[in-house]
């Protein structure tokens, strides 16, 4: 979709909401007369449900987004204030009832290359307390579950940290552990390379899943307490994951494949091993992995970076100069709120209402659904489950209930194992 019609539809939007009113709309909603591309209109009883709800997105990459514009110390960027170059500031949050937020540490894989993978992920975490002590009675840091809850109750948005990507370890169980003590609670296994011991969903596959040390720092995050992330990795390094795995798994930002055929995405075979695991998926609102058309220009895509690495080596800028060339070819459709809910369905109906969630990538992507703008439209999202017949119980185990169900019981593991090693 173009910006013309992008802005034409938002326009024809606004106008039927102020032509029928928000009671006629809920009306046509119960009846099922509203046309399917009809906004969604919060109802107070949604707002209610979702005010109510502990919602605990998986993954939001705002400290890399305050690195980019130059402004970890929050002088550039207050996001006390709003933010309209950022999808995610504090009124937002406030907005959309954000409950507790897993903050990305996102670092390029690139940064293995150089030794530098460490050190900037070290950097981000600091942006991370950064913004903790510039906004206390706003942010706090979580490391339990009984964080959570407690911080949540006290009217604050908890605030954790999770490791996007295997490279940040340098290949150090050792380092591993720094980061747990540093407040991470869980890491992505790889990120868009295949490592030493792990293979990507966009790489070239070297172990068919995990090495033995893979396998390795899988049990040390078990014992540690840290959750397995398996979005980013390949097919079999998800199966062999969860093969070895003692606690439950995440998939802290990836959708259905079944819908959007992308390698990022979750097939169906995989979300059957996640509910006998009791993993959750966390569903990811990028455009690239939720419209059909765009996961199979994805996948098009990763065969020209391919290329284009064979081509230039390690010359990340040239790669990037031509892909972004490439790509602009090719505008992605930005999709819907209600086809970002079609994958939380079908999830929610192959792996079954108990593992899925909320994981949108905000200031990680670089195009949203629309009425999934930013970080105040989560109450949406409450609204369309609930137009589709979930109740509030449901609702509740979608918004956050999983994901606290399953940092729980990683909790309970590692503790055994603990126990165990003594």
């Amino acid at each position: 979709m173009d910006g013309n019609l992008r802005s034409w539809t938002g326009r024809a939007c606004l106008l039927l909401g102020a032509t029928w009113g928000t009671a006629a709309i809920e009306q046509a909603v119960a009846e099922n007369t509203l046309p399917e591309n009809a906004p969604i209109v919060v109802s107070e009883r949604a707002q209610k449900i979702h005010d109510a709800a502990t919602l605990i997105d998986g993954h939001n990459d705002l400290p890399w987004a305050l690195r980019e514009n130059g402004s970890p110390s929050f002088e550039k960027l207050d996001i006390a204030a709003a933010c309209p170059s950022l999808h995610t500031d504090i009124p937002r949050l406030r907005k959309g009832g954000v409950k507790a937020q897993f903050w990305s540490v996102y670092v390029p894989a690139s940064t293995r290359l150089k030794g530098e993978a460490l050190q900037t992920t070290l950097e981000q975490i600091a942006i991370v307390e950064a913004m903790i002590a510039r906004y206390p009675d706003v942010f706090e840091m979580a490391r339990t579950t009984d964080d959570i809850e407690r911080i949540s109750k006290a009217g604050k948005i908890a605030s954790l940290i999770g490791v996007e990507g295997g490279h940040s370890i340098e290949n150090s169980i050792s380092v591993l552990r720094e980061l747990y003590a540093k407040g991470a609670r869980y890491m992505t296994l790889t990120h868009s390379d295949t490592l030493d011991w792990a293979d990507s969903a966009t790489d070239q596959e070297k172990h068919g899943g995990l090495s033995p040390f893979g396998v390795e720092i899988i049990r040390e995050m078990n014992q540690l307490g840290m959750l397995v992330d398996l979005s980013h990795v390949s097919v079999k390094t998800m199966k062999h994951a969860i093969e070895v795995t003692k606690a439950p798994v995440i998939f802290s930002h990836s959708s259905a494949r079944a819908i959007a055929d992308h390698p990022r995405n979750v097939p169906d075979d995989v979300l059957k091993l996640v509910t006998k695991n009791g993993g959750v998926v966390m569903v990811n609102f990028y455009p690239g992995f939720i419209v059909p058309s765009a996961a199979k220009r994805g996948n098009e895509g990763i065969a020209v970076l391919r290329e284009l690495r064979a081509k230039h080596g390690d010359d990340r800028e040239k790669i990037r100069a031509e892909y972004k060339a490439w790509a602009s070819q090719f505008p992605v459709e930005p999709g819907t709120l209600r086809l970002v809910v079609d994958h939380i369905d079908h999830i929610a109906k192959t792996a079954g209402i108990d593992h899925v969630g909320i994981g949108s990538d905000y200031d990680g992507i670089d195009s949203v659904p629309v009425e999934l703008e930013d970080v105040s439209t989560y109450p949406k999202i409450t609204q369309c489950l609930l137009d589709r017949g979930y109740d509030e119980a449901a609702i509740h185990k979608i918004l956050g209930g999983n994901l606290l169900r399953v940092l729980r019981e990683t909790e309970q593991v590692a503790a055994e194992m603990q126990a165990k090693a003594k």
